[in-house]
């Protein structure tokens, strides 16, 4: 609860700073409150105390793993969209949610109703694969030997964001940090040993993007190794960018990254050996090789933006033997007429 707490708080004090009719504005959605300088050193200090640890990484005794891949939901008042990309990978028993940024349009009533919403999702998850021991704990129903289980508060809901823009404006960092911590991070899932005795990995990289550009920090992080994951051998590694890296078309925006910084990521995503990198931000499908890496730029998820019924997220198939292929998801909510 007390989490809970300090959520509602940093709401509060955002909203003060606005009227109960305000909107995005369009000079909000360039300038956010907090550069990326700023957030990359909080999520550095974030990511030191918390997220670089072994007990971070997915471990799974498995023949293989799907995940779900969405974006630009937009949330406002209709959570609509998002419940039903957690009802799908819940029906599927997809091992996560990976989210391309823009979560919610910055206002505290709409993360209020996004951390009540996936705090709903957790729930259901714990139910499906979790069930109360003899000593009150949740223990997993694969794991009938675990007789301890877990504190409920332990156990991870496996969302994984990136932060985008439009989660920025009217100092919306404030808002989304205090729900998800990190802007950029990374983790690994572990699918057990193969026939010579090594491990198993594949890697899963988050990039704050929002600003469109890196910034000196996070390339100053990147390049010393912070998301390398400590020189293991990967098998496929998958990176997460809001900002996208290629146009779609000529109808769309073009990347805003700086022609240095956009060499800078090819570059990486080749010495990452990255299998696929998603992006979001424009609003449209685009699907793409450059050397020999596969670039995903999804549609958004929105109810406003994409109204009618669509295939508007991404399922990625892994199996133990290395084969890696993709769907799209449809989804088929609509939403309420006022």
């Amino acid at each position: 609860m007390k989490a809970k707490y300090i959520l509602i708080a940093a709401l509060v004090a955002v909203a003060m700073t606005q009227t109960s009719c305000e909107k995005v504005s369009p000079q909000g959605v360039l300038m956010a409150g907090t550069g990326v300088e700023d957030r990359v050193e909080m999520s550095e200090l974030y990511y030191k105390q918390y997220l670089c640890d072994a007990s971070n990484d997915i471990v799974l005794d498995d023949e293989g793993y799907t995940f779900l891949v969405g974006g630009d939901s937009h949330l406002t008042t209709d959570p609509g969209r998002m419940d039903e990309m957690f009802a799908i990978g819940l029906e599927n028993n997809d091992l996560m949610y990976c989210h391309l940024g823009d979560i919610a349009d910055t206002k505290a009533e709409y993360y209020i109703r996004l951390d009540s919403l996936i705090q709903e999702a957790k729930m259901r998850y714990v139910n499906k694969y979790y069930t109360r021991n003899d000593l009150g704990r949740w223990q997993r129903k694969d794991d009938p030997d675990d007789k301890i289980g877990y504190e409920y508060d332990v156990i991870k809901f496996p969302f994984y964001p990136v932060v985008g823009n439009h989660d920025l404006t009217h100092n919306g960092w404030a808002l989304w940090s205090n729900i998800f911590n990190s802007s950029f991070y990374e983790f690994d899932v572990i699918l057990g040993y193969d026939e010579f005795g090594q491990e198993i990995r594949d890697h899963f990289i988050f990039l704050d993007t929002a600003s469109g550009t890196l910034g000196k920090k996070q390339v100053e992080l990147i390049e010393k190794g912070l998301l390398d994951g400590d020189g293991m051998y990967y098998r496929h590694t998958f990176v997460f960018s809001h900002t996208n890296i290629f146009r779609p078309s000529a109808s769309q925006f073009a990347s805003t990254f700086a022609r240095e910084e956009t060499y800078f990521l090819l570059k990486q995503f080749d010495k990452w050996d990255a299998s696929i990198v998603f992006c979001g931000h424009v609003h449209a499908w685009d699907e793409r090789e450059y050397n020999a890496v596969y670039f995903l730029t999804l549609d958004s998820m929105s109810e406003r933006n994409s109204p009618n019924p669509g295939d508007y997220l991404v399922r990625v198939r892994v199996s133990k033997d290395g084969d890696l292929s993709f769907e799209k998801v449809r989804m088929n909510y609509v939403a309420k007429k006022k």
